[in-house]
């Protein structure tokens, strides 16, 4: 039997729970990293498509690499309701319904999906029940405020730990399955 496709936002937070600065400014990521990088290498291994909302995809494109430097066979699909004239090459916008865009990718053959946000994409996905996984890891540092890892709304979803590991600079990793039990 084939296994379905999971959704897996695999992601860093700071330890107040922001994902990047409200200018969308990560700077407090650059660090010294362990051997494997945290275990990106490995989970990078395991995907063979990315999910970008707009701001995310466009502080990703100003960099020096933008989202080729994640390999050709890796496929970028970028939420937005404005798309450019003419997209980077293995980029595809969308603007169909999340539950509708993520049911049709899951029934496609591949590895598994990384959700790489932002929060309003990932609370987009969470919502519809179309997030498998969260890979969150915590980086020491408080950065006040910025962008939440979760777009805030009214909403309670239970998540089943699935592992913690801690690495030697403070970094902690939490590995949660979203759990099909929802709460209103």
């Amino acid at each position: 039997m084939k296994r379905k496709r999971r959704i897996i936002v695999y992601i860093a937070t700071s330890a107040d729970g922001y994902i990047a600065r409200a200018d969308g400014g990560v700077e407090w990521l650059d660090r010294p990293r362990p051997a494997g990088s945290y275990g990106m290498y490995a989970f990078f291994r395991t995907i063979d498509t990315i999910l970008w909302g707009r701001k995310t995809y466009d502080q990703a494109v100003a960099q020096a690499e933008g989202v080729q430097g994640y390999g050709p066979k890796v496929k970028h699909y970028v939420f937005s309701r404005r798309p450019p004239k003419s997209p980077a090459p293995g980029v595809e916008f969308v603007s169909e319904p999340v539950g509708d865009f993520a049911r049709r990718l899951r029934g496609e053959p591949g590895k598994d999906i990384w959700m790489m946000g932002g929060g309003g994409l990932i609370a987009s996905f969470l919502d519809e029940g179309e997030i498998d996984e969260f890979s969150i890891h915590v980086i020491p540092a408080f950065i006040g405020e910025g962008i939440p890892l979760i777009q805030p709304r009214r909403r309670l979803i239970p998540l089943e730990l699935r592992s913690v590991r801690r690495f030697p600079d403070g970094v902690v990793h939490l590995n949660y399955r979203v759990s099909r039990r929802r709460s209103a």
